[in-house]
């Protein structure tokens, strides 16, 4: 079935950390998906939970500090689809890793991933899901076990399954990415990847040897002792999804839970960071 949505369409001044700040509080409603623009943030609902007094309850939009202007439009899903088509480009990690939708041309590569997006976070555009990608393809990840929080549209499980590891998990709190990171895996051919729904709350009892987390600032500051808890002695941490005048906050925050700095990458203001458990 398909479903009617609406665009959100936020223009914010400053746009850091005001962004991040508006994402974080918009999470806490019935939104399903959310993309940046250059000007700040478009988010999307289904039509029938959309309601003008959600906006209400959104403190950033009345705060003097920010200036957030907004404009609100109904996208039937053709146009969703087509937006997609029109918008998607494959992308090139590197020389080994190509990230592309099922319209495009094949091209010979050792990891050729195939992504429908729809309305899930993570094609390898983004500043953060590009550099996680290519943390990936530098690390040896055979045999090992994998968790990716937050995980879209299931990009970086993909990878990881491609690359060797013996068993992949995969979490995100929204139902549509859910169950378009199952759909995602199935179509790479990787369909033994475990997929939930939920938040930190659901990581299984068990501890892994690497957890990928590109997620919003507060949400990794929440759960970053909750990654730790999880790892394996010497496992790795990649975290993703914030600013680089965040970073000083996310590695004392990983430092109280016993992971050590190793090394970082950063793209415009965005920064992806790898810590091991000590």
């Amino acid at each position: 079935m398909s479903h009617f949505y609406i665009e959100c369409s936020f223009e914010v001044i400053p746009k850091v950390p005001g962004t991040d700040i508006l994402l974080a509080q918009l999470s806490e409603h019935p939104f399903e998906s959310f993309e940046e623009t250059e000007q700040g943030l478009n988010a999307y609902i289904r039509k029938q939970d959309w309601q003008s007094e959600l906006l209400e309850d959104v403190s950033i939009l009345n705060d003097p500090s920010f200036q957030i202007t907004q404009q609100i439009r109904e996208i039937p899903p053709e146009n969703w689809n087509k937006k997609w088509e029109t918008h998607f480009d494959p992308i090139e990690i590197g020389s080994k890793c190509m990230v592309r939708a099922p319209f495009h041309e094949k091209k010979e590569v050792q990891y050729d991933i195939v992504i429908e997006p729809k309305m899930s976070f993570g094609t390898g555009h983004h500043e953060t899901t590009h550099m996680m990608l290519q943390f990936l393809l530098d690390m040896d990840l055979k045999g090992k076990s994998v968790l990716d929080m937050g995980c879209g549209t299931a990009v970086l499980a993909i990878l990881a399954c491609m690359k060797g590891a013996s068993s992949v998990d995969g979490i995100d709190i929204d139902h549509w990415s859910y169950l378009n990171a199952i759909e995602n895996a199935e179509r790479n051919g990787q369909g033994d990847i475990t997929i939930m729904e939920g938040d930190a709350s659901v990581i299984p009892e068990k501890k892994y040897d690497c957890i990928l987390a590109n997620i919003n600032r507060n949400i990794l500051l929440e759960d970053i002792g909750i990654y730790s808890d999880h790892l394996e002695a010497k496992g790795c941490l990649l975290l993703s999804g914030f600013y680089l005048e965040d970073e000083p906050i996310i590695s004392a925050a990983c430092k109280k839970a016993g992971l050590t700095f190793n090394k970082k990458a950063t793209r415009n203001t965005w920064v992806a960071a790898q810590y091991y458990k000590t």
